[in-house]
């Protein structure tokens, strides 16, 4: 063992020879070289007033080395090459590339094999440190000799001062460094094990939306087809996801937009009712502004809007989302904002309960007298994020819940708050349409809020919403919150006619051609419309329903189609001059079957009021955002400018938000 260590302590001795001046010069060119070229700029990398390094090569290392640990971002590719450069003071280079053993001045052939391994395991750590490497394996830059005291002592004398390092520039957030458990190799030469390497970039969130909407409505030979039949919608999801969208810095894919309810998302004044009127139809014909050779016919409908003090008592079970996918902020705790928004808004005699569902569903808050804000407010808060989602479980015991709050006379329903994230229990939406329709003939509607973006399952919301005789809106802001929960709350929570259809009989011989802009996934079937079974939309309190159909006169320059050889045409007389004839049926809350309202559809074209002129100017950014298929030449310039015509009054600044939305929507459309 002995000689083994004599013969270890030689060869660590012949591998160190009197320092020599050239050498050093040498090596310090080459770390410096090494350094310069690897961070980028020597000028960069050292201000013109630094000082000169020191005569001392193992301190002009070490102040090399200092300014190095000042960037741990350039640590992983450079310091293996300068720790290469400072093991050369003790052992100088002769040659270029990677440094080996045998590259040593008068450095004795390598040992190798057993001897070599037994050597290295008698050698004493801190001898250890300096076992020599072969040509297949060069020395590890952690295991430089240690320096002699003397030595120590002039690193320490000529040590940059502490002020030099922090003068030098941080890392970018971006590039936050680790620890590196294993070194990786650079330039052959292993780097250190405390390398700070950069974290790397999150991974992108995979984008699961699912949104549901159907191809543009064709435009249909009246000769042909002289029925279009539709459920009304009041729906105004598709536009808070339009405008989330926009002011993302992107424009919404096209399943996103349904322009229908973009154009209903807006206040109307339109005619009120007559007295003991659930609603009123008013039709208005007028040019249309993208198509000299056609006419719009804009369809409004207002809804009743009776005294507050005579509103039946609201039992109201809050159904809410509490699984892991609602942990963003814009999800479970905006959730809370909004559904606090409300609670004023409820008249003493109202009910609220909650339940919240995740990997399983539960009563978080009994019937309470909404009166009680204190127990509301304080169950709401107490709602945490996580697990999976019990949908179907949820939906079930709300149900229940709202089974037992019922009393004559008094409006149940449940508001479903979620991003529609369903993946336990029932998650296909033909077997949550079973299940809604199933519950709804008992008088317990269903709404649903939809919140947050990225795993938005628009297509189970609408699914649930429209049989369950509720409407569906996205909250992406407390301003919509107010907007839906707040100043549109009895509209959104009271129905006043339930299960209406719409069903226009076109006049073949005034209108050739037609289309219905938007309503694609509210399409019936003709037979539908005196079918009281085939669930339809409903209309609440005080709110307004609007439908926009594009008609062609025969012989415009505008058709689309050729006349059919054999077709036949209405002869004039009696109901000649109109464009055709607007039917409409609906249900009372609380009844069975249908009553009928009819209109005829004048051919005079009138005057448009600004509302009507600003829900076309709508409907043409939607059928922007889808494609413009037949809009010709008119453009965002002329929708802006109609829309921002028709502003009106604008009492919450609705209407100034969408032209604002068209304007961004022209410069991301322009990229």
């Amino acid at each position: 063992m002995t000689d083994d260590l004599d013969r270890l302590k030689s060869a660590l001795r012949a591998a160190a020879p009197a320092p020599d001046a050239d050498a050093k010069a040498r090596a310090m060119a080459l770390a410096m070289e090494n350094f310069d070229r690897l961070q980028g700029s020597a000028d960069a990398a050292r201000s013109s007033d630094s000082p000169p390094p020191k005569a001392g090569v193992i301190a002009g290392v070490l102040s090399m080395l200092k300014s190095l640990s000042s960037r741990p971002a350039l640590a992983a590719t450079t310091s293996a090459a300068a720790l290469i450069a400072g093991i050369a003071v003790i052992l100088p280079l002769t040659g270029q590339g990677p440094l080996h053993r045998a590259d040593l001045p008068g450095a004795p052939a390598p040992v190798t094999g057993p001897e070599a391994s037994s050597m290295a395991e008698a050698a004493p750590p801190e001898q250890r440190r300096a076992a020599p490497a072969t040509d297949d394996q060069p020395m590890l830059a952690t295991e430089a000799p240690a320096a002699p005291a003397d030595a120590e002592a002039d690193m320490l004398a000529d040590a940059a001062p502490v002020d030099e390092m922090a003068a030098q520039p941080a890392p970018p957030p971006a590039a936050k460094a680790r620890m590196a458990s294993e070194a990786p190799a650079v330039g052959g030469v292993v780097a250190p094990a405390t390398a700070y390497l950069p974290e790397p970039a999150p991974l992108p969130v995979e984008n699961t939306e699912a949104y549901a909407n159907a191809p543009v409505n064709p435009v249909h030979v009246t000769a042909e087809e002289p029925v279009s039949t539709f459920s009304i919608d009041v729906d105004t999801a598709s536009y808070a996801v339009v405008r989330s969208s926009l002011m993302s810095g992107v424009l919404p894919d096209v399943e996103q937009v349904r322009v229908e309810e973009m154009v209903n998302y807006f206040p109307y004044s339109y005619p009120t009712p007559e007295a003991g009127q659930a609603f009123r139809p008013t039709v208005t014909v007028m040019p249309s502004p993208w198509n000299a050779g056609t006419r719009l016919v804009h369809i409004a409908i207002q809804g009743a809007l009776p005294a507050v003090e005579a509103r039946p008592p609201l039992n109201l079970v809050f159904l809410i989302d509490t699984s892991g996918s609602m942990e963003d902020p814009a999800k479970l705790p905006l959730l809370k904002q909004s559904l606090a928004l409300m609670l004023p808004e409820l008249m003493p005699q109202d009910q609220v309960a909650i339940v919240a569902y995740a990997g399983s569903a539960g009563v978080v808050l009994p019937p309470t007298a909404a009166g009680d804000r204190a127990a509301i407010l304080g169950a709401l808060d107490r709602l945490a994020a996580g697990g999976s989602t019990a949908g179907a479980e949820g939906l079930q015991l709300a149900y229940q819940v709202a089974d037992s709050m019922k009393a004559e006379g008094e409006v149940s329903r449940v508001l479903l708050a979620t991003d529609g994230d369903f993946n336990v229990g029932i998650s296909d939406p033909e077997d949550l349409t079973r299940l809604i329709e199933a519950q709804r003939t008992g008088g317990t509607y269903l709404s649903v809020l939809g919140f947050g973006r990225g795993n938005l399952d628009d297509a189970t919301m609408q699914a649930l919403a429209q049989n369950g005789n509720g409407t569906a809106s996205y909250i992406d802001t407390l301003s919509e919150a107010r907007k839906v929960l707040v100043d549109q709350l009895t509209g959104a929570l009271y129905p006043i006619a339930d299960n209406v259809k719409i069903q226009v009989e076109w006049n073949p011989a005034t209108v050739a051609e037609y289309r219905l802009i938007g309503y694609e996934t509210r399409a019936l079937a003709r037979e539908d419309f005196n079918n009281d079974k085939v669930d339809a939309g409903d209309i609440g309190a005080g709110t307004q329903v609007t439908a926009i159909y594009e008609v062609t006169a025969p012989g415009s320059p505008a058709l689309l189609n050729d006349p059919l050889r054999y077709g036949t045409v209405m002869p004039g007389g009696e109901t000649g001059g109109e464009l055709g004839y607007l039917r409409l049926r609906a249900v009372a809350p609380g009844e069975t079957e249908s009553r009928l309202t009819e209109l005829a559809i004048p051919s005079e074209t009138a005057a448009p009021t600004d509302d009507a002129r600003f829900a076309v100017a709508v409907a043409g950014f939607g059928q922007m955002l889808r494609g413009a298929k037949y809009l010709g030449d008119w453009g965002w310039p002329e929708m802006i400018a109609l829309a921002q015509g028709a502003r009106g009054e604008d009492a919450f600044g609705y209407r100034a938000e969408a032209v604002t939305l068209m304007r961004l929507a022209e410069s991301l459309s322009a990229r």
